[in-house]
Formats: structure tokens, C-alpha cells, sequence
């Protein structure tokens, strides 16, 4: 096994295929520029080399805590420089995103723990989704203030219902990994520590199948003209990501998120 590493993704090379680990557990894999240009550098590089699929995991406890709210908050005092932060992060989501569509192999999500907010997109754009029974899907918005982004308007209605995909996100619902499950949002759920033995399972059967085959399936299913749908969708969540972002609603609940872990810091 060779590896790669680009500060927050790493790249392992594991039998052909491409294993993708996202790695800022000190901040439960939240959603930072850093994180996602080398994600999408990594995403490239698995291309560029021909491989026969894509893995996506992260390390620690959490898949990805989704946008970090602490840096947002940090910046909500000045709506420009807000602004200018939210455009950029929740367009380099959008371009990961559509990177993972557009990728000509097999994705797997090996989930390993809780997907909130956008990170969800990760999820959502790959074919099978191998979640660890500790591992749950949650949006958060409407408790933020934040307008959905990372599919959860864009493709998560197609996956379990428009009624349902509204319910969730208005409630906030917790979808828990057996949730996950019966709603076709997960292929199979395991103990945590049977993760990553699940998901080389699943690569040995796609081992054993017609590479060029396994291509032109996704290329059709994912074709040019249904990427392009899911782009508008996702540039209209940035929109609406920009229309609420800098309210003064939405900086007061991003305040009051992160104004306990400032007073466990002692005010620092």
C-alpha cells in the first residue's frame, strides 16, 4: 500500500482502488477551503492514475461536521468578508461535489461517524454508501439559520421523497444509521470496527467485474445532461446560502453555537 498526503485528505492506494480520508478529527473533518481543494486535488489524482474506484472515509470520530461554524462566526462581525467566505467554501462544495458525479469509476462512502450539513454531498454523490451503526445523518439549517447546501435540496428529494426530504430538514431530523438504511440512503450498515472490512468486500466483487462496463454504467446513469441539473440546483443552494448567511438572525445563532466552547476556553 503506497500513500499520498495533501494536509487534510489523504490518498492511500489500496488494490486499485483510491481510498480518500478526510483528516481534521480536532475539528470532526469540518468543511474548510483547505480541506476541500485538497480533496478535489485528490479526487484528480485518483483519476489521473486510473483507478478502479474511489473510497471516501474520515478519520476520527465524525465523517465530516459539515461548514465550521467557528470560522464563520469569527468572520460574521463583517457581512463582506462573511460573504466573501461563504461563496468560496460552499462553491468549492458544490465543484467536490460534482468532481465525485463526474468521477468514471465506482464511489464508495465508507461513513464513519456523523455527516452534518453539507458534508452530506459527499454522501449523496456516491453510489454506495457503507455506514459503521454509530453513524447518523443530521442537517442542522433550520437551527442555524443557514440555507441548505451539499445536495440536501439538490439531490436528497430524488433519493427519499420530496415530503420526507422537507420533513427532515424542517424537523432537523436525526436519520440514524438504520434510518439510513431503510431509506436507500445507505447500502449497508456494520460495527465500526467491521467498516473498512465491508467496504474491501464490496471492491473485491467490482474486482471481478468489467471495468469498462463499470464505467459506462455510471457515465449513462450520471450523464452530461443530469450533472448539469444538479449544478443549477446546487448554484441555487449557494444563493440561498448568500441570502441568509449575513442576517442578523443568523449571526446570533452562530454566536450562541459556538459561545460554549468559547466559555470552555475561558473566554479565549
Amino acid at each position: 500500500m503506497s500513500a499520498a498526503a495533501d494536509g487534510a485528505v489523504h490518498l492511500d492506494w489500496r488494490e486499485g482502488a483510491a481510498w480518500l480520508t478526510l483528516d481534521r478529527p480536532g475539528r470532526g473533518n469540518a468543511l474548510v477551503p483547505e480541506l476541500l481543494a485538497a480533496l478535489r486535488a485528490r479526487i484528480e489524482e485518483a483519476r489521473q492514475a486510473g483507478a478502479a474506484a474511489l473510497v471516501l472515509t474520515g478519520r476520527g470520530r465524525a465523517f465530516s461536521a459539515g461548514g465550521d461554524v467557528a470560522r464563520f462566526a469569527a468572520l460574521s462581525r463583517d457581512s463582506s468578508d462573511l460573504l466573501h467566505y461563504a461563496r468560496e467554501i460552499v462553491g468549492a462544495l458544490n465543484a467536490a461535489v460534482l468532481d465525485l458525479l463526474d468521477f468514471p469509476m465506482p464511489v464508495i462512502a465508507a461513513v464513519n461517524g456523523p455527516v452534518t450539513g453539507g458534508s452530506a454531498g459527499l454522501m449523496l454523490a456516491a453510489d454506495m454508501v457503507v455506514m459503521s451503526e454509530e453513524a447518523f445523518l443530521q442537517p442542522y439549517y433550520a437551527q442555524m439559520g443557514f440555507a441548505p447546501d451539499g445536495g440536501w435540496t439538490a439531490l436528497l428529494p430524488e433519493r427519499i421523497g420530496t415530503a420526507r426530504a422537507l420533513e427532515v430538514q424542517y424537523l432537523n431530523r436525526r436519520l440514524t444509521a438504520a434510518d439510513c438504511l431503510r431509506l436507500g440512503l445507505a447500502s449497508e450498515t456494520c460495527p465500526p470496527a467491521e467498516l473498512e472490512e465491508r467496504v474491501h468486500a464490496r471492491l473485491a466483487v467490482l474486482a471481478g467485474m468489467d471495468p469498462g462496463t463499470l464505467a459506462m454504467t455510471r457515465a449513462n446513469v450520471w450523464s452530461e445532461e443530469r450533472r448539469a441539473l444538479v449544478s443549477r440546483a446546487l448554484e441555487r443552494e449557494l444563493r440561498g446560502f448568500l441570502a441568509l448567511i449575513a442576517r442578523p438572525e443568523t449571526r446570533e445563532r452562530m454566536q450562541a453555537f459556538v459561545a460554549p466552547a468559547t466559555a470552555g476556553r475561558g473566554g479565549r
